[in-house]
C-alpha cells in the first residue's frame, strides 16, 4: 500500500493537512511519501505510488494543485489521485473533470486510509461519507517525519529576533456562518475537538524539532473555550518558555474577554481576528455578528490583556465606495493597527467559490457573474468600476513592493487611495510603536 500524499500550499506552514494522514496511513501498513511542493521539487524517485492525494484546504492550494494533476498522471500512469480538505468537495466536479478519481471531504483521515487499501488491493472503495455526515474520527498524533524541517517554513519575528514556527490544530470546523468562509459549506456550523494528549505530543514533537513558537490554525479557537483552554494550559506545562497564536473571531473576544489574561500568561503573543470591514452594512451581509464598535471593544480588551489584536480584510466587496476604501484606511490608522496590518490584507477582494452561502443573497446576485472554472470562482464585477480598477492598482503596488516596510507601503496606499477618491488626503494619526516592537509572522495571510 504505497501512498503519496501531496501539498501545494499551506500558509507557508509544515503541512499538517500531510503530517495527519501520514500518521493514520502508516500505523494502517501504509508507505507513505509526503511532498510539499511549497518547498519541495516534484520528483518520481522510489516505486510507483498506487494513490496519490493531494490536500486542499484553500483556494490558491487547489489552483496551484491543477498543472500537478498532469504531471502526476504522466509520472505515475497507474496510480489513482483523491482530493481531500475543505475544497475538495466545494470543486469535485472540476476536480474530476481534471482525472481525478476520489473526493474526500471534513474529517478525511479514515476514510482515506479505507480509500488506500481499497486501491492497493483493487477493490471497489467506500462510497464517501454524505456531506450531512460528520464523522467523529479518533485522533491521532500526526507523523511529520519526511517533511521538510521547520526552519525551512514560516518564522516569527519578535523585534530583531526570529523564531522557528511550527504548526497544529486544536479543533475543526466552526459553530458559526459566515456567509463568505469556506469552512461553512463543509462543517455547517459544526466542529470536533482533537483531544488534548493528541495536541500537546505534537507540540512537544515539534519543539524537539526546534519550535519555540506554535501557530494554533483552529478556524476560531474559542469555539470549545473550556478545551482551548486546557490545550494552552497543559502545552504551557509541558513546553515553557514556547509561544504561540491563536485565531479567535470578535464575537468571541467579547464574550469569553475574561480569557484573555491567561492566554498570555500561557505564552499567547498575538490573536489573529477577521475584522473583514469597518462597515457594519458590510459585516451584516457577510453575517460576520460583530460591527466596528465591537472590534474597538475587542481591541482594547485585548490591550488590556497584554495581546496583540492582528486584523484580517476583505477591503473590496461589490459594496466597497473610494471614500468606504479611504475610511477603512483611516480607522486602522486612527486605532493604531498600521504595523500589524500585512500589506496583502489592503488588498483581497471578496472570493465567492462553489457552495458558498454568499450565492444565494440578493446584494450579491446583481453584482455576480457564471462560475470561471479557471479560477474556481463566481467573478463579481463592482458597479462603480473605478473601485475595480483601483483593486488592481492597489494589488500591484502591494505586489511590486512586498518587503517594504509596514508603514511605507501603507502611506503609500494611503496617497493612492484618496486620488482614486478624488481628493487629497487627509491628515495621518501619530502613533509612537514601531515595527520591531510588533510579533509578526514572516509569512502573508491569504487563501
Amino acid at each position: 500500500m504505497r501512498v503519496l500524499l501531496i501539498s501545494t500550499y499551506e500558509l507557508g506552514r509544515q503541512p499538517f493537512g500531510l503530517a495527519s494522514p501520514a500518521a493514520w496511513l502508516r500505523n494502517a501498513g501504509a508507505d507513505v511519501t509526503c511532498l510539499d511542493l511549497s518547498r519541495q521539487a516534484f520528483a518520481a524517485a522510489g516505486p510507483p505510488p498506487d494513490l496519490v492525494a493531494f490536500h486542499l484546504p484553500m483556494h490558491t492550494a487547489t489552483r496551484l494543485a491543477a498543472p500537478v494533476f498532469d504531471r502526476v498522471r504522466r509520472t505515475f500512469p497507474d496510480a489513482q489521485m483523491c482530493c481531500y480538505g475543505l475544497y475538495a468537495p466545494l470543486n469535485a466536479a472540476w476536480l474530476r473533470s481534471r482525472g481525478v478519481r476520489h473526493i474526500l471531504g471534513a474529517e478525511f483521515e479514515p476514510a482515506l486510509v479505507e480509500l488506500a487499501a481499497a486501491v492497493s488491493a483493487g477493490r471497489t472503495p467506500p462510497p464517501p461519507a454524505s456531506p450531512a455526515e460528520l464523522p467523529r474520527p479518533a485522533y491521532v498524533t500526526p507523523d511529520r517525519s519526511g517533511l521538510p524541517p521547520l526552519s525551512r517554513y514560516t518564522s516569527l519575528q519578535v523585534g530583531s529576533e526570529r523564531r522557528t514556527v511550527g504548526y497544529t490544530e486544536a479543533s475543526r470546523g466552526c459553530k458559526h456562518t459566515c456567509r463568505h468562509c469556506p469552512v461553512v459549506p463543509i462543517y455547517a456550523g459544526r466542529f470536533r475537538v482533537l483531544p488534548v494528549d493528541v495536541v500537546v505530543e505534537d507540540v512537544r514533537a515539534q519543539v524537539r524539532s526546534g519550535a519555540r513558537h506554535i501557530t494554533f490554525g483552529d478556524p476560531d479557537f474559542f469555539n470549545g473555550p473550556r478545551h482551548a483552554m486546557r490545550v494552552v494550559e497543559q502545552v504551557s506545562a509541558a513546553c515553557p518558555g514556547v509561544t504561540y497564536d491563536v485565531t479567535i473571531k470578535v464575537e468571541h473576544l467579547l464574550r469569553h474577554r475574561r480569557l484573555l489574561p491567561r492566554l498570555r500568561e500561557t505564552g499567547c503573543l498575538f490573536v489573529t481576528s477577521a475584522v473583514e470591514s469597518f462597515d457594519d452594512d458590510v459585516l451584516r451581509i457577510l453575517d460576520k455578528r460583530h460591527t466596528r464598535a465591537d472590534v474597538e471593544e475587542a481591541l482594547q480588551a485585548c490591550g488590556e490583556a497584554g495581546l496583540t489584536l492582528s486584523p484580517t480584510f476583505i477591503p473590496f466587496t461589490p459594496w466597497t465606495t473610494p471614500d468606504g476604501y479611504c475610511d477603512l484606511l483611516a480607522q486602522i490608522d486612527r486605532l493604531g493597527l498600521v504595523d500589524l496590518v500585512a500589506p496583502i490584507q489592503l488588498t483581497l477582494r471578496l472570493l465567492v467559490t462553489e457552495g458558498s452561502l454568499l450565492l444565494g443573497r440578493p446584494e450579491l446576485q446583481p453584482h455576480l457573474g457564471p462560475f470561471d472554472a479557471a479560477r474556481l470562482v463566481y467573478p463579481w464585477r463592482h458597479p462603480d468600476p473605478r473601485v475595480d480598477r483601483f483593486c488592481e492598482t492597489v494589488g500591484a503596488l502591494v505586489g511590486r513592493r512586498v518587503n517594504a516596510p509596514r508603514r511605507e507601503l501603507f502611506a503609500e496606499v494611503w496617497r493612492v487611495a484618496h486620488e482614486h477618491a478624488g481628493h487629497a488626503p487627509a491628515r495621518r494619526a501619530v502613533h509612537p510603536a514601531r515595527r520591531t516592537d510588533v510579533p509578526y509572522l514572516n509569512e502573508p495571510w491569504y487563501c
